[in-house]
Formats: structure tokens, C-alpha cells, sequence
């Protein structure tokens, strides 16, 4: 039985997991989604980006968890590949779903050298938060009316703190098992970084034909990729 233990992207919780659990639990495996400091259920808790690799390591070592499928969406594929080094033999795989990798001595916002700035401004007129999307802005990824207005309702402002400190990495994430899910609706191809990870013999490339929030364009067939990545990582 796998231990899939899912993380989703800013301004998200666990809820944006809701409707990927059912595929995972009817193949018989235990699903644990996690809200990080900060944001959904958990808003009002301090963050920084080593509180978020603290709540994934502590929410396996807590439930003393084995065999376990780092899912990490976006944003949270920084924290997750962290947390991901820290958990040793109890980890059988990460997939990153459509997410950016950490880079030791780099932040998430580090990564993008055209936005950086814009981001950064946006915290600072926040109160240390970053804004959430409006409705407008999941245009043009496989989201219906409903679903663009479940994630509105749903998102919070993201912990700004989380996404300009910097990440600590022990060793190459090339030494991890991994599955780098890109979803072809927010680019075609993978950013430099990652093309470079999937050169080496531990890592994969899952395409879907969707946009950035899968979990609600297209539930299932992300349960199904995730059932295929933990098979793969035995």
C-alpha cells in the first residue's frame, strides 16, 4: 500500500485535493492531502519556505508513514522536494505536478526573472501575502465555470515569506525518483531546470492535455498518473 501524501500550490489547501482522493482510495492506497502554514484552514499560522518542508516532514514522521508519493503542485514542488531529501527510505517516489523544483540557495520567486519583481511588490502592498488569482485568470486552462469558482472561493492569500527565501538542498534532486508531470495547456515543455533533471535515469516525463490545476480540470486522470508514478517507483 502507498503512502501518497499531497500537497497543492499557493493560495490552495487540502481541499483542492478533493476530488483526485476517491481514484487512490478505491485502488486500495492511503491518500493524506496537506494544507501548509498559512493558507486555507490553517491561515493565521506564521510561514516561511522551511516552515512549509517542516509540515511535510513532520505530517510523515507524525503518522510514521512508508512508502510514501511526495505529490507536489506548483509552488509546493519546492517545499516538497526538500521534504523529500529529509524523509530517507521512507520515501518511494516524488511527483511534481506541473511544479517548480527547488535549487539550493534559490527561492521560488528567484525562478521567475520576469515576474520577480511584479511578485515581489504584490507581497509587499499585501501585508507579507501574496494575492490570490481572480476568476479572469484561470482562463485557458480546462476549467469550467464551477470549477474557476471553486478555486476562487477556496484560495487564500499566500505567505509571502514562503516564496522568497531561499532553498536548502543536502544533495542533487537528480538522486531522487521522480515523475515530472507537465501539463501542456501552461507550456509545452518543461523550464530549463527541469529538462536538465530528466536527463538522468531517476526521473520521468508524464504529459497531460491540461492546464495548470489539473486536480479540478481533470481529476481522474491525474489519480490514474499518480497510480501509474508510485508503480513505477517500486
Amino acid at each position: 500500500m502507498t503512502n501518497f501524501v499531497l500537497v497543492a500550490g499557493a493560495w490552495l489547501g487540502s481541499w483542492a485535493w478533493s476530488d483526485v482522493l476517491p481514484g487512490l482510495r478505491a485502488a486500495g492506497h492511503t491518500a493524506h492531502p496537506l494544507t501548509l502554514s498559512g493558507l486555507a484552514d490553517r491561515q493565521g499560522v506564521r510561514a516561511g519556505q522551511q516552515t512549509h518542508v517542516d509540515d511535510i516532514v513532520g505530517h510523515v514522521e507524525r503518522l510514521d508513514l512508508r512508502d510514501v508519493v511526495l505529490v507536489g503542485h506548483s509552488y509546493a514542488g519546492i517545499p516538497v522536494g526538500q521534504a523529500a531529501e529529509r524523509i530517507g527510505d521512507r520515501l518511494a517516489r516524488v511527483v511534481f505536478v506541473d511544479s517548480s523544483v527547488p535549487a539550493d540557495g534559490e527561492s521560488f520567486v528567484s525562478g521567475w526573472p520576469d515576474g520577480r519583481a511584479q511578485v515581489e511588490a504584490a507581497i509587499a502592498a499585501n501585508d507579507g501575502f501574496w494575492p490570490a488569482l481572480t476568476a479572469a485568470d484561470y482562463a485557458g486552462q480546462e476549467l469550467g465555470d464551477e470549477e474557476t469558482a471553486r478555486i476562487v472561493a477556496g484560495a487564500t492569500p499566500h505567505p509571502g515569506a514562503t516564496l522568497t527565501e531561499s532553498a536548502v538542498l543536502r544533495g542533487s534532486l537528480g538522486e531522487l525518483s521522480a515523475t515530472y508531470v507537465k501539463c501542456l495547456l501552461d507550456g509545452p515543455e518543461p523550464g530549463p531546470d527541469v529538462a536538465a533533471l530528466l536527463k538522468g535515469e531517476r526521473w520521468e516525463l508524464v504529459t497531460m492535455e491540461t492546464g495548470h490545476w489539473p486536480m479540478f480540470s481533470r481529476p481522474d486522470e491525474l489519480a490514474r498518473v499518480l497510480l501509474d508514478a508510485a508503480g513505477a517507483g517500486r
